[in-house]
């Protein structure tokens, strides 16, 4: 017999899933690449939102539809109902297996949404990259693309997304010293003066939303903290324009 979790997955979203149906909730189809970059931060904020509903939305419905195909399968029909509530009753061990999977399943489900989300605008905005490229590390976004770090890395753009910073932030310290600079997304509130003072001497710049960094003093102070549409502004865009005259990308 199946156990609960496995029947959940059948039918629950995937994170991909989960994003297309934010997206369409909440960004119009006639929303344009320039739109989008003006208003990245806003957007990106709302998605998130919006992806979190729905996600349980969905949890809500998979889980339903799971408990009641797992009980069909181990409750004869026509039983009493102390009959019915003692088989319910024996099967805890499978609801805390099923919950605890449940739990453990969420953290990186919502890493991965905050890295597709950043991803799916990137392309809405024709940003060329490469996705996941070993080089001492692995980071989410490597720019224009690994033809042209491998023969200019310096010329390069990596961008990585972590929804949450800890102290994991130092495993890619390495990936980003060829590059003409390492940029970290996240929406997490709490990096440190510490850490963000040794993040600069690291050449790392932390990617926040504008509002996130107006909210944060710290944030806003620091120099190695910038805004989505500052990494386009002063970044991103204008090494495109060297790319572009450079024929690297069309």
């Amino acid at each position: 017999m199946k156990k609960l979790f496995e029947i959940y997955k059948e039918t629950m979203f995937s994170p991909t899933q989960v994003l297309e149906k934010a997206i369409d909730r909440t960004v119009p189809h006639t929303n344009t690449g320039s739109y989008t970059k003006k208003n990245f931060s806003q957007i990106i904020d709302q998605i998130g939102e919006e992806a979190y509903r729905i996600f349980l939305e969905e949890q809500e419905k998979s889980g339903r539809k799971a408990v009641k195909e797992y009980f069909r399968d181990i409750v004869p029909e026509g039983i009493s109902r102390d009959k019915v509530l003692e088989c319910v009753a024996s099967s805890f061990k499978e609801f805390d297996r099923f919950f605890l999977s449940l739990a453990q399943s969420r953290k990186p489900r919502a890493g991965g949404t905050f890295e597709l989300i950043i991803k799916k605008l990137f392309k809405k905005m024709n940003y060329p990259f490469a996705e996941q490229q070993v080089i001492n590390g692995k980071p989410d976004f490597l720019m224009p693309g690994r033809e042209h770090y491998d023969k200019h890395a310096m010329d390069c753009i990596i961008f990585t997304a972590k929804r949450t910073i800890r102290e994991r932030w130092r495993q890619i310290v390495t990936e980003g010293t060829r590059g003409l600079g390492f940029f970290l997304a996240t929406i997490d509130e709490k990096v440190t003066e510490n850490q963000l003072g040794e993040m600069r001497r690291n050449r790392i710049y932390l990617v926040v939303s504008s509002d996130l960094k107006k909210k944060v003093l710290r944030y806003n102070k620091a120099v190695n903290v910038i805004s989505f549409e500052e990494f386009f502004r002063d970044y991103l865009d204008p090494a495109m324009k060297r790319w572009k005259k450079a024929r690297i990308i069309k």
